[in-house]
């Protein structure tokens, strides 16, 4: 079997719903073992999170969770336990990473802080993923993912232009779009640091805060301030530099059509058909096309209205400016081009069976993306870790269970 990018890294995930298991995830798809530590009985607390298969409530049936646990190994352990923690840092003696996205409190009443950790594996990552970081005065306050999103700044750039701003208060985007922000912020962190670890022999703690991960995201609006020191409103014309395309209505739904330069424009005139219009003095250069854009997208949402939105986006391209049609979530998993380059995966689970999930945004040739395993069952993986690896005989095993520490 062909090993992949990170088959050396051995991963411990102390993790939870999103930023933590998907940080995790995102190592175990590219070879890295990672091992979930689980409460008893209990679990992670996406395993009661919709949408469930069927639409029944089981924990190994979540949809939510499945997606975010594939490839690991899954144990469960009672970290508030003394034996629990003793095994837990047995694992972590052998470990390459920790990542876990506990509150800063949490870590320190199990005793698990880094400064604590490195004592017994002194090459050991600790990457933490907590929703305002582990200093600052907002270190230890609770979040949610609306409040990370609206904290991070984004709430007020969301749904972008709208005809009355003053009336549209700040939305949060579909999905969960600031735990996976944080999620990937860890996990590029945590290569960067097992870098420094291959040059120095040295580990170090990755403190990743969730809301400046969705500032991070947020580049192109933060520059505008820090540059400007102009707060750009959601109202049409607000941002002048945008000009008139973006969103356009057609008969089957959204195209988005930017012809922002002016070769663009000449593009955009001959689909039209070279109507009348285009040739008003107002709208000869980039410049003063920018000046009167709302006239000219009343123009063109009258033209697209009547416009199948592939068609036109296709018909763009072939002109040499940049379009494309606004998918909906099941266009976009089942059109052509993602199916062509495989992006989806087929994975077979014990209780939920075959399910098709999103795979990874990139190829590599050498060291692929691959699924080998499905997320785990709750303690799954209990006798192969405990026993196998760490030495424990089955009957100490049964008699962790019973005693509750796993």
């Amino acid at each position: 079997m062909e090993k992949g990018a990170l088959s050396n890294l051995k991963v411990v995930e102390l993790g939870h719903l999103i930023a933590g298991p998907y940080c995790a995830k995102l190592l175990a798809d590219l070879g890295a073992e990672v091992i979930k530590v689980e409460e008893p009985g209990v679990g992670d607390e996406a395993r009661r999170r919709e949408p469930f298969l069927h639409d029944e409530a089981h924990p190994e049936k979540s949809g939510f969770f499945l997606n975010l646990n594939t490839n690991k190994l899954g144990v469960t352990l009672n970290l508030k336990s003394k034996t629990g923690k003793e095994i837990f840092l047995k694992l972590l003696k052998e470990a390459d990473i920790l990542v876990e996205n506990n509150p800063p409190s949490v870590m320190e009443k199990w005793g698990l802080q880094y400064e604590s950790l490195k004592e017994i594996n002194p090459r050991l990552i600790m990457t933490s993923i907590t929703p305002f970081g582990q200093s600052g005065p907002y270190r230890d306050y609770k979040a949610t993912e609306l409040i990370s999103f609206h904290m991070g700044g984004i709430g007020f750039s969301t749904p972008g232009v709208v005809d009355n701003a003053a009336e549209e208060p700040p939305l949060r985007a579909g999905g969960q779009l600031a735990g996976f922000m944080a999620g990937i912020a860890g996990a590029v962190a945590t290569m960067c640091a097992v870098f420094y670890r291959k040059a120095t022999g040295l580990g170090e703690h990755v403190d990743v805060s969730t809301q400046e991960a969705v500032s991070s995201f947020m580049r192109s609006v933060a520059t505008e301030y820090l540059y400007t020191k102009q707060l750009y409103g959601r109202a049409r014309g607000s941002r002048p530099y945008m000009g008139f395309g973006g969103i356009l209505p057609c008969k089957d739904g959204y195209v988005n059509l930017s012809p922002s330069q002016d070769h663009h424009w000449d593009g955009l005139v001959q689909l039209m058909g070279n109507p009348e219009w285009t040739k008003d003095e107002r709208f000869k250069d980039r410049d003063s096309r920018r000046q009167h854009g709302e006239e000219i997208r009343a123009h063109l949402e009258e033209w697209t209205k009547g416009q199948n939105k592939v068609e036109l986006a296709e018909a763009a391209q072939r002109l040499g400016f940049p379009g494309a049609p606004i998918y909906t979530m099941d266009e976009a998993l089942n059109a052509e081009h993602l199916l062509a380059r495989g992006f989806l995966a087929e994975i077979d689970h014990p209780e939920a069976g075959k399910i098709r999930y999103p795979g990874a945004p990139f190829k590599m040739l050498e060291t692929p993306w691959r699924v080998i395993r499905s997320a785990p069952l709750l303690g799954q993986h209990n006798e192969e870790v405990y026993c196998r690896r760490l030495g424990y005989s089955k009957e100490k095993l049964v008699k962790l269970r019973e005693s509750g520490v796993i």
